[in-house]
């Protein structure tokens, strides 16, 4: 027997990440040294319990954490504590999300809306671990990126089987109905949602898609250039690992329709609405960009959700989330092979597997020409500041006819 029906695997993940987490709090604070990156640790977890571990009612199971020291610097690093990571992970059930991509990985929420976990193939987690040195001395330089933001990497062993786990954040929160959602590369070749896709109730579209519905989201001056320059950092440091065929998952929220999807369950199912008193603590599309990538509390409210404001070249006012995903893919022969025969067909420059470098610029290319463009503030000349604060108040539905008050 082995822990691979849905219930059985849920159950392990949060008994596994309970213990672990639990373990790593006696370990003092230090710093992260090279050889933490190569740490596993590993504990077994029998039906009947142990010395050590609780006795449950799943199959037995061995619980492999990597690099647990780096990754609760990571979790640090995001203003994630150790007892809010356990409750979110440990204490509610998960919501497994239901086909979300063409990865063929499962993919489980918190309840709480906070971190997602996805199950990942070997390739991947050696990826990752090959990363993390390299992803650390980033995140010390610039936590304020777009990019996934892991805060463990887990696998499960059980019946011969082994499960491979990572949590990041969650992109899209559920409870805000997100109108429109993209996967967007910066290729046309091919990039359009499938018919299968589109009859879904809340399909991904994808760049072609994009440039049918959207003549671009307009953002004020300030808000576009953080939003560029955390774009170009973040594709410069996968550009540096080698990295492409990674996309920019999108999600569209209007805001004068807002009214009717009013605790929307979005994606997930559920009724969609967050626990009370639980807030948006992390990772925050408005956070990632303006922040400094800590708690995103200053920046939120429960209305705004952290989502960007933004509107469309008809002047419909819009939130926008967004988060670069798919990054545990290095540029292997497998590629390249796929590359050479696929430029002897079609044009090369359209193929959507391409060498990182290129892959980085043409991605950049489409991002800041095609998709978010630079807006003036036709509120009566107002800052991009007050901008903000006009759109987040208006969201709330605070604003009658008061006047516009800067955030200063």
């Amino acid at each position: 027997k082995n822990v691979t029906t849905s219930s059985a695997l849920k159950g392990a993940i949060q008994l596994g990440i309970g213990y672990t987490v639990g373990n790593l709090t006696s370990k003092p604070d230090r710093d992260v040294l090279m050889q933490d990156f190569y740490v596993v640790e590993s504990v077994f977890l029998p039906s009947e319990g142990s010395n050590l571990t609780p006795a449950h009612h799943y199959p037995d199971f061995r619980f492999k954490t990597y690099a647990p020291l780096a990754f609760r610097y990571f979790r640090d690093l995001f203003g994630i504590k150790p007892d809010d990571y356990l409750y979110s992970l440990v204490n509610e059930p998960l919501i497994e999300l239901v086909n979300p991509g063409a990865s063929g990985s499962l993919f489980y929420l918190t309840s709480d809306d906070e971190f997602i976990i996805k199950t990942v193939q070997h390739k991947e987690a050696k990826f990752l671990q090959r990363l993390l040195p390299g992803y650390y001395m980033n995140l010390n330089q610039n936590p304020r990126t777009l990019l996934p933001k892991f805060y463990g990497l887990y696998c499960i062993q059980s019946g011969g089987i082994n499960i491979r786990l990572v949590v990041m954040n969650n992109v899209l929160p559920r409870s805000v109905k997100m109108h429109y959602k993209y996967d967007l590369k910066g290729s046309t070749y091919k990039r359009r949602a499938s018919r299968k896709e589109r009859e879904k109730a809340c399909p991904t579209y994808k760049d072609l898609d994009f440039q049918d519905m959207h003549n671009g989201l307009y953002f004020d001056a300030e808000t576009y250039n953080n939003l560029m320059k955390t774009l170009q950092r973040d594709c410069r440091v996968l550009e540096s690992f080698k990295i492409m065929d990674y996309s920019l998952l999108l999600g569209v929220h209007v805001l004068d329709q807002s009214h009717r999807d009013l605790g929307d369950s979005g994606q997930a199912g559920g009724d969609g609405r967050r626990p009370v008193g639980q807030r948006v603590l992390y990772s925050t599309a408005m956070e990632s960009i303006q922040g400094d990538g800590r708690a995103a509390e200053a920046l939120t409210t429960d209305d705004t959700m952290g989502g960007i404001p933004a509107r469309t070249h008809k002047d419909e006012k819009l939130f926008i989330f967004l988060g670069i995903i798919d990054i545990l893919q290095s540029y292997r022969f497998i590629k390249k092979l796929e590359h050479s025969w696929k430029a002897l067909v079609y044009d090369g420059d359209s193929v959507s597997v391409h060498r990182p470098g290129f892959y980085a610029s043409r991605f950049l290319k489409f991002m800041s020409t095609q998709v978010f463009r630079k807006t003036q503030c036709k509120l009566g000349g107002g800052t991009g500041k007050q901008c903000v604060t006009w759109c987040m108040h208006n969201a709330a539905g605070f604003l009658k006819e008061r006047s516009i008050v800067s955030l200063n």
